[in-house]
């Protein structure tokens, strides 16, 4: 009887371990996953069949700098070929009659 009740006691031992290793490996799979996804976020992927390419977070911050540069430009007064400009030319003829 003596002999059962270690056995047993070995049999959940053993089971209760295991448990707690599969709950430390989920959790760290579940880690790795994430920096996975953010990593690929990060670098971005190449295209593949059926999929397009996602650019990296360092090439849309390009695009967005870009981008803001030639906004900037035309809101910007600078050599009289931005939108700015021609707004200050007409309400400069505005405000003089012509």
């Amino acid at each position: 009887m003596t002999e059962f009740l270690i056995w047993g006691g070995v049999v959940v031992g053993g089971a209760g371990t295991l448990a707690g290793l599969w709950r430390v490996i989920r959790a760290f799979a579940r880690v790795v996953r994430k920096l996975s996804h953010f990593a690929d976020d990060w670098f971005g992927q190449e295209a593949r069949p059926g999929v397009p390419e996602r650019p990296g977070v360092m090439a849309r911050l390009e695009s967005i700098e870009d981008y803001v540069r030639s906004v900037q430009h035309e809101v910007v007064p600078n050599s009289g070929a931005s939108l700015r400009d021609a707004v200050d030319r007409i309400e400069s003829k505005t405000r003089s009659g012509e």
